[in-house]
Order: structure tokens, then sequence, then C-alpha cells
């Protein structure tokens, strides 16, 4: 096996391994997959326009529109237009979405340190100095 299929496999076990647990967390609540990511990514900012918000979440504004759509329904977001331009929407998260943000957060944090538990300082940083690269150059 080349270095490349090594790496390949050892992305994917990784990659399945996390959806596999974010489902898991996901399926415990009352959210979808695509609604979590987007009140992580809402989350992390204090309001976003839909398109900024499409983009983050690497998928169409038409997509991002029904997400957001349902998270208003479930009183997690809502739309929140300017006064120089009403056409144009910030999506802002409501209490309660910022509950739900910072306990599913915190279920990402704790992986996090689940993970890195199994590394020292050195290792920590160097992973995420390469996840920073790889993030930049390629995402």
């Amino acid at each position: 096996m080349t270095i490349n299929e090594e790496l390949t496999h050892e992305l994917l076990a990784f990659f399945n391994g996390f959806s596999s647990w974010e489902n898991s967390i996901v399926r415990s609540s009352e959210l979808t997959v695509s609604e979590a990511h987007a009140l992580e990514v809402l989350g992390e900012h204090e309001k976003m326009n839909m398109k900024g918000l499409a983009q983050k979440l690497g998928v169409t504004t038409g997509t991002t529109t029904v997400t957001v759509d349902r998270l208003e329904k479930k009183n997690l977001a809502y739309r929140q237009s300017t006064k120089e331009d009403r056409r144009v929407n910030f999506i802002v998260l409501t209490d309660i979405g910022k509950n739900v943000f910072e306990e599913h957060h915190d279920f990402h944090l704790r992986l996090t340190e689940q993970m890195t538990s199994i590394l020292d300082d050195e290792e920590i940083s160097q992973f995420l100095h390469t996840l920073k690269k790889i993030n930049a150059e390629t995402f």
C-alpha cells in the first residue's frame, strides 16, 4: 500500500467515525445534520446573510433557505431585515438557538479533547498547524 493509499484509508476512517459520532449526537436532538451545521456556523458569527451562510456550509442559497425556514419554525433562528434595504436579511440565532448551539458546540469540544488526549502538546500543536494548512489551501 502506498503512503497516499494509507493516508486515504485513514482519512476515510476518520471521516466515517466523525460522521457516525455527529449523526448520533444530532439524532438525539430534534435537528437534522444540515440544521446542526447551520447552527454551528451561525453560532460562530453574530449574524450572517443567506449567501455568506451558504458559502460557509458549502451548499446553494436555495438549500440554505430551506434549512433557515426549518430553523425559524423551530424558533432557533430568525431573519432580520436591515433598515437600509429591507430586501437584505441577516440570519440571527434566537436565545433558544444560542443555547442549542452552545450544547452542540460543547459536544464538539469534548470530542476534540477525547481525540487529543492521546497526543502530547507538540503533537497537538503540529496537528493544529497541519489542519490549518490543509483547510487554508483546500477548502
